[in-house]
This record gives C-alpha cells, sequence and structure tokens, in this order.
C-alpha cells in the first residue's frame, strides 16, 4: 500500500465513520478499486483508532465528566450498549478475517439496508426523551442495533442513532450515546489488536509503519469536521438524503457485479 492510498483511505475513513454511509463498506470498495492483496484488518483498525481520536477531541467535557463519576447511571447504560456488540464480535469476527463479507453482493445489500434505515428515520414522530430518561432497555436496543453494524455496509452511526430515535430519544440525546458508545467499541477493538500485533498474531510488514500513520492521521483530521457536520445534519433532520446515496452505490456495485467485473 502506497502512501496516497492511505491517504485516501484515511479520508474516506473520517468521513463515513460519522457520517451514516459505513466506513466499513466504504474501505472494503475502496480496497477492491485499489486491488490490494495485503492484510488490510490492521489498517482498518489504524484508522479507525484515527476516528476515536476524532471523538474524543469533540466530546472531551463529556468524556471526563464519565472519568470523573465512574459509577453513574450513564456509564451502566452505556455497559449495556456495549454487550451485544462484545458478544457478536466474538461471533464474527474470525468470519470477517474470512472475507464473507466482502462479497459484491453482500456489500450491495448492506448498502441498500442502511439506506432503508436512514429514509425511515426522518419518518420518526418528534422525540422527546431526555438524557435523564434514558432506560436499560433503551441502552440494549441501541446496543443490539450496533452489534447488527458490525459487518461492513451497514452504519453503526445510522443503525444506532435510528435505533436511539425509534425508541424516543431527542436527536442530540441519540448522538451523543450513539458517540459515546462508539468510543468504547473502537477502543476495544484497538486494544485487542494491539494485543495480537504485540503477540505477532497479526503483523504491520506487508502494509508499512508509514502508510498506517497517515491513514490514522487523515481520518482523526477529517473525522473531527464530519462529527460537527453529522450533529448540524441530525437537528436538521436530514438523514434520509444519505439513503440516497447508499442505495446509489448499491446500484453501481450491482451494475459492476452482474454487467461489467471491473472489481467483483
Amino acid at each position: 500500500m502506497s502512501i496516497l492510498e492511505a491517504l485516501i483511505l484515511g479520508i474516506v475513513q473520517g468521513i463515513s465513520e460519522f457520517l451514516p454511509v459505513s466506513s466499513s463498506g466504504h474501505l472494503t470498495l475502496l480496497q477492491r478499486v485499489f486491488g490490494l492483496d495485503e492484510e488490510m484488518l490492521t489498517f482498518d483498525i489504524f484508522v479507525h483508532v484515527g476516528s476515536l481520536v476524532a471523538i474524543l477531541v469533540v466530546f472531551w467535557r463529556d468524556v471526563w465528566e464519565l472519568i470523573k463519576k465512574p459509577i453513574c447511571k450513564m456509564n451502566g447504560l452505556l455497559i449495556v450498549g456495549t454487550i451485544p456488540a462484545v458478544i457478536a464480535g466474538l461471533f464474527l469476527r474470525n468470519i470477517m478475517r474470512g472475507g464473507i463479507f466482502d462479497s459484491g453482493i453482500w456489500l450491495a445489500a448492506a448498502f441498500t439496508l442502511t439506506g432503508v434505515v436512514l429514509f425511515l428515520t426522518d419518518k420518526f414522530k418528534e422525540p422527546t426523551k431526555e438524557e435523564r430518561d434514558l432506560t436499560w432497555k433503551d441502552a440494549l436496543f441501541v446496543g443490539c442495533a450496533q452489534a447488527l453494524a458490525l459487518p461492513p455496509g451497514i452504519s453503526r452511526s445510522g443503525m444506532t442513532i435510528a435505533g436511539a430515535l425509534s425508541r424516543g430519544i431527542k436527536r442530540d440525546v441519540a448522538a451523543n450515546f450513539s458517540f459515546m458508545l462508539a468510543i468504547i467499541s473502537i477502543g476495544g477493538v484497538g486494544v485487542v489488536e494491539a494485543l495480537e500485533l504485540a503477540t505477532g498474531r497479526v503483523t504491520i510488514e506487508n502494509i508499512g509503519a508509514l502508510p498506517l500513520i497517515f491513514g490514522a492521521v487523515a481520518a482523526a483530521l477529517v473525522g473531527y469536521l464530519s462529527i460537527h457536520l453529522l450533529l448540524k445534519l441530525i437537528k436538521a433532520c436530514k438523514l434520509r438524503y444519505f439513503s440516497y446515496y447508499v442505495w446509489g452505490l448499491a446500484g453501481l456495485i450491482l451494475l459492476d457485479l452482474l454487467l461489467v467485473g471491473l472489481f467483483f
């Protein structure tokens, strides 16, 4: 992988991680376009860590408050919301390494599903639940939505925010809860990957250190801007516009799969 390719992938990660269009789906698609045959899971983790840095910078006050009060309702809700993704991650990790979810059929179907969820999200009646009104059932429901978004093509931010809105949670609260869950999930995966790097189960030799660094930095810088954009879009109820984009992407994948055969 060249540094230029890493920069492009990092920029795409920074945009698509927070906008509801699936970063993992875009990375998988671009890896096909660039013809990258290296072990890409390590690169994916590095750019996700870059995204994590962006979240921490934007929400540092919220994170600091939770750190100062480790025994509080919100931390408990975040733990409950994380459990489904942990269980699903343990079950799907080896399957995802096997590349089953990298096929054109899967990506087209997953992008289509994401589009349906986004389109329906803006149809919900105006939510009213404040942060103090969140329940354990709310957290578990949003956590299950996050677990469904582990395979590429299904947007994590789209699924979690849609899940929260369907529970009547106000848009700004839904966005904050989604980002707090992202900190835990991305951070947890980063720790697991670091352990595998330390034990030699995963290496960076096929990719190189510089592409990993440039990709992560690009993801962090662009991700910072994308978070602010998403927060504005959620308040403006315009998430459904992204459904047209992912549906178009699914259509292009199917076109290539059925007629062109250039990438799939």
